[in-house]
């Protein structure tokens, strides 16, 4: 049996297999079995044919456009030949390239210039393409066929496109993979299918069962993924470090499987090695989910929860008991999370570089002075639309906080130019402040800055009163910044 999958010239919606292939330094060529599947160009027009033999060959360009497409309700349409766009492309699994009957040919063999290059080259250049080009490449000869399923060279998968059927392109594409191990792809160790919207379940079950040395998955956007597949990736795949779930809303929490649990011993305890955890827009998340989370994850150090309004405070006692390595914790728009919150954030204390509760409105100068009080080493905070954030607040931070790289008070109507004049005085490193409609904000507050932050890269004023000479000053002062604004009389 043969596939075909087909990418429509014209039309919206359509979509295509591309990834970034790591590069390896082993030049040595291996020879690729003879079967072969490849996904490229896939949409929602697909078809099925029958053949005996295994390979892969493309049609000619005059073939594809002339030939008829299924639609996704079965039926034929003609791709246009006077598109502007790219011709339709088909990969067809056939046998390789150079096995087929020829008509006679001239006994004078002409090689390109390229034909000269040795094999290690060739992989080398190959190293650089994407899985998409790559899938091209093997039908150009037997040669490149051999070079282009080099394992080396697919480390990565990476696919794009909500027509895509990914389910079928990861089967696919992790079967060719394993042929020489079989039933295992040892190579792979990152698969990115962001914005897949069709994928589902079944093509996660693959990816856990075929590769289990995965290191990176990101499926961002794949509303259809549930927790049973993420259970069951992260029991079958030990090493997985970076995970990320944005916009998956069916997924509420991150465990392993049952079978997986029995079968730990009492030492090794129910832990998964996740580093990097990613669940922005998890609207299901709550407590109970994020107190799940952090006791099978202790090794987390990146953790972003923006826009999980269903957490609050209680959900951040759990994170700083479980998880004390956390560098990196975003809350934007958890407008639950307050004070409280913070206080158990700051229990975190010497790790925590990065922070963003942006539009968490519960919190005040109370909650800024835990996290100024314990986390010295902070660098990064986003504090926009935190209107209970006054100059007392930010004082504490300046103080506390010498480090401090980038701040964002934006929104914050009580924010004043005594606050900005501390930090003027204690963080002369910073390089980037948002201050984007802080209506207390006059151009004292800006010249302090200036004059005492030479590092400033970034300043954003917009809907500031501030007067075109105290802008002028900081441009003489700060000659790398850039100066976000809405003052039309600064030029």
């Amino acid at each position: 049996v043969h596939l075909i999958f087909s990418k429509h010239s014209s039309g919206k919606g359509s979509s295509s297999i591309s990834s970034d292939i790591s590069s390896s330094t082993d030049h040595t060529p291996t020879k690729a079995p003879k079967n072969v599947a490849t996904t490229e160009g896939l949409d929602s027009s697909t078809r099925t044919l029958s053949t005996p033999s295994p390979g892969l060959i493309l049609p000619s360009k005059s073939s594809s456009l002339s030939s008829p497409a299924l639609s996704s309700n079965g039926h034929e349409t003609n791709s246009s030949s006077s598109s502007s766009a790219p011709a339709e492309t088909v990969a067809v699994i056939h046998p390789q390239p150079g096995t087929h009957t020829r008509s006679r040919q001239s006994k004078t063999h002409h090689y390109a210039p390229i034909d000269l290059l040795p094999d290690h080259t060739l992989l080398q250049i190959f190293s650089h393409l994407s899985t998409n080009q790559l899938c091209r490449c093997a039908r150009v000869c037997r040669r490149w066929y051999n070079l282009a399923w080099d394992p080396r060279l697919w480390s990565t998968i990476q696919l794009t496109g909500e027509l895509l059927h990914a389910d079928r392109a990861i089967r696919v594409l992790t079967h060719r993979l394993c042929q020489d191990t079989p039933n295992i792809c040892l190579t792979l160790e990152t698969v990115v299918v962001n914005g897949c919207k069709r994928l589902t379940d079944r093509g996660l079950h693959v990816v856990a069962q075929c590769c289990p040395e995965l290191r990176r998955l990101e499926v961002a956007g794949c509303y259809n993924i549930s927790n049973e597949a993420v259970f069951e990736v992260v029991s079958r795949c030990p090493n997985l470090e970076h995970l990320n779930l944005s916009g998956c809303s069916k997924v509420t929490c991150i465990s392993l499987t049952q079978e997986a649990s029995l079968q730990l011993s009492p030492l090794h305890g129910q832990q998964i090695s996740i580093h990097y955890l990613d669940m922005t827009d998890c609207f299901s998340l709550e407590d109970e989910g994020l107190r799940t989370i952090a006791s099978h994850c202790p090794r987390l150090t990146h953790l972003y929860l923006r826009r999980c309004t269903r957490l609050t405070d209680e959900a951040l006692r759990h994170l700083a008991l479980h998880c004390p390595s956390v560098r990196e914790l975003s809350l934007s728009d958890c407008r639950l999370v307050g004070d409280f919150g913070l206080r158990e954030v700051a229990r975190l204390e010497g790790c925590l570089r990065y922070l963003s509760v942006a539009h968490c409105t519960r919190i005040t100068d109370v909650g800024m002075r835990y996290v100024a009080r314990y986390c010295p080493r902070l660098r990064y905070l986003n504090a926009r639309g935190c209107e209970g954030l006054t100059d007392h607040g930010l004082s504490h931070l300046a103080r506390s906080c010498p480090r401090l790289k980038s701040l964002d008070v934006g929104k914050c109507p009580l924010v004043s130019d005594s606050g900005l004049e501390q930090l003027a005085m204690y963080c002369q490193g910073l390089r980037r402040v948002s201050l984007r409609a802080c209506e207390s904000v006059t151009g004292r507050g800006l010249k302090a800055l200036a004059a005492n932050c030479c590092e400033l890269q970034l300043l954003n004023v917009q809907d500031c009163e501030v007067s075109p000479e105290a802008l002028r000053f900081v441009r003489r002062h700060c000659r790398r910044c850039v100066i976000e604004h809405t003052n039309p009389a600064f030029y």
